[in-house]
């Protein structure tokens, strides 16, 4: 108990690298006004800049960077799991591949 309320600890939500990916190509599509098919999308992580993921639409290139990586994630969320979750819910995490951790 925590304040007088019971405190519910909910398992954790894991986005798989495939499902990141599908969750930038969705959004990056939707905003491009483009099918998702058009869109690619390869994530890394670097030492100095953290998360991000090149994203190529229509033979343009361009990175995302974490938050926008974390917004496609939310939207992923609420669409394909109906989980609303925050951006302090979700953290990206390296391993072997880069998963979402989702608490919410």
């Amino acid at each position: 108990m925590k304040n007088g309320m019971a405190v519910i600890n909910m398992p954790a939500t894991v986005l798989s690298m495939d499902e990141i990916i599908n969750a930038v190509c969705l959004h990056v599509a939707e905003r491009k006004a483009v099918r998702v098919e058009e869109v690619q999308v390869e994530l890394s992580w670097e030492e100095d800049t953290g998360y991000t993921a090149e994203v190529w639409v229509q033979g343009r290139s361009q990175y995302l960077v974490e938050s926008n990586m974390v917004e496609a994630i939310l939207r992923y969320l609420l669409s394909e799991y109906g989980i609303r979750a925050y951006r302090e819910d979700v953290r990206l995490e390296l391993d072997e591949e880069i998963t979402a951790v989702v608490n919410a």
